[in-house]
């Protein structure tokens, strides 16, 4: 399964950079985001991270989501990368990918993931529900939370 999901944000892209790379600061700007936890925190957006957020359905209901992760960031090629490593999506690589479009940033945020270690069922769980319906519609509101974070900073900054 690999799903992409892409937004032109209109901020410069260090700014969105730090932005995405900041997660512990993605509850306070990302309504739909539980909680984010550092278990074990190296540096700035390195280290292994519980994360948590909120699958919203029509007619109010959600479902919550949860999974551990290995983050690190290359603040010079503009990408975090993630490797899941416990919860449903464990062995997930994922890659938020920031790249400058003269005063704007295109960002892609890139899942990978073989399905859960469900037999018969693997494939089509990862590809038919939880791809699209889970992984998609959560990183859709993510990226779209950190682009609205980066356009208002970027407005207070001129």
């Amino acid at each position: 399964m690999t799903t992409i999901d892409e937004q032109l944000v209109h901020a410069p892209a260090d700014l969105c950079f730090n932005i995405a790379a900041d997660v512990e600061r993605w509850p306070a700007i990302l309504p739909h985001y539980r909680w984010v936890r550092f278990h074990e925190k190296q540096s700035f957006a390195h280290g292994v991270v519980e994360m948590s957020a909120w699958r919203m359905f029509p007619a109010g209901l959600r479902y919550p989501t949860w999974w551990v992760s290995e983050m690190r960031a290359d603040e010079q090629k503009r990408i975090v990368y993630y490797q899941h490593i416990a919860g449903i999506t464990r062995g997930m690589a994922v890659q938020w990918q920031l790249s400058a479009r003269g005063a704007d940033t295109f960002i892609r945020l890139v899942h990978t993931w073989d399905g859960p270690a469900w037999p018969l069922i693997r494939n089509v769980a990862a590809n038919l529900v939880i791809g699209p319906h889970f992984v998609s519609a959560i990183a859709q509101r993510t990226l779209a939370g950190v682009a609205r974070a980066a356009e208002q900073r970027a407005q207070e900054h001129t």
